[in-house]
């Protein structure tokens, strides 16, 4: 099912400075309080340091177990690690007519910047780098990775002086902006993949083959109108993506289910599809709190964390 929109006017947004200022002063600071040095969980380095080796102890990952010195003193030994934090984070941004709906004031396109603007503050004050891809009815634009909090800014303020797409009938192609993320980005980063996944069919081999590469997160856009449609009557409504418009009567409760049977089963399409791909997915709804959002993210690599720390090969867990 396509996005589809009833006709806004797009409101003035306040300038990157303000905005930047206004989510260090709001989301920033919540979030230096709520996670305390829960940073490293939410998002991992490059690579990884030897810092010691001690005997193996249950449920050690036993990929790092160390060979050789388990032969010379007869008892398992692994090797502990510290991650180097130091780091490259990519956002892959989907800024294409679908982005542009909003049932309330705030619209996909406005949720997706303060995000961006969140996560690269994050990132550039542990001193790490930053960049972006945009898509819009093509990768138009690419900001390579730098530091600092004026590249910060420079990257919002292209965001922001972006025009809205309004007259173009050609469809999202997602697998364009992964395939060109994988030709351009050849050391191993964190790659935010930013959309609504509203696309043609064909990004999900591309996402896996990235996912093989870099750490992939999904962070996946919408609107609670796309999902339910309450009666609102006879209403007009406008695909974004291919400029069709439409009147619905709304008021009809099968027009309402039907409409709600097709979201349903596009959302537990689109999760496996996300679940294939092997990438972590943090779903962004247009009225979440962007606080709580980022906390139930890192809640999940949390976990993720602990069960990988502790996990064993397939063949060995009878044994264990």
């Amino acid at each position: 099912m396509k996005n589809s929109q009833p006709s806004q006017t797009p409101t003035p947004g306040a300038s990157a400075e303000q905005l930047l200022r206004r989510l260090e002063w709001t989301v920033l600071r919540r979030l230096d309080g709520l996670l305390q040095g829960d940073y490293r969980t939410l998002l991992r380095g490059t690579g990884m340091d030897l810092a010691d080796l001690r005997e193996y102890q249950h449920h050690d990952d036993v990929r790092h177990i160390d060979w050789n010195v388990t032969a010379r003193l007869e008892l398992p030994h692994v090797r502990v690690f510290t991650e180097d934090r130091e780091m490259s984070a990519w956002f892959l941004l989907d800024l294409s007519p679908s982005m542009d709906f909003g049932s309330s004031e705030q619209r996909k396109r406005h949720v997706s910047a303060e995000f961006v603007a969140v996560l690269a503050r994050m990132l550039t004050r542990h001193g790490n780098r930053v960049g972006a891809m945009l898509y819009g009815s093509g990768v138009d634009a690419v900001i390579p990775t730098r530091g600092g909090r004026h590249h910060v800014l420079h990257l919002l303020h292209t965001l922001q002086a972006r025009p809205e797409v309004t007259d173009s009938h050609t469809p999202t192609r997602l697998h364009e902006l992964l395939e060109s993320a994988a030709n351009l980005v050849r050391r191993r980063s964190t790659v935010f993949v930013v959309s609504d996944f509203i696309s043609e069919p064909g990004w999900e081999k591309p996402l896996a083959q990235l996912a093989r590469r870099h750490e992939v997160v999904a962070v996946r856009l919408l609107d609670p109108l796309e999902l339910d449609l309450p009666d609102l009557g006879l209403i007009p409504i406008r695909d974004a993506e291919t400029g069709e418009q439409l009147l619905v009567d709304t008021h009809d409760a099968g027009f309402r289910k039907r409409f709600a049977q097709i979201a349903a089963q596009r959302e537990a399409d689109l999760r496996q599809a996300l679940a294939r791909a092997g990438v972590d997915t943090l779903e962004l709804s247009t009225d979440d709190d962007l606080v709580d959002a980022i906390m139930r993210f890192t809640e999940l690599r949390k976990r993720r964390s602990r069960l990988s720390g502790g996990a064993l090969p397939a063949h060995l867990k009878h044994a264990a």
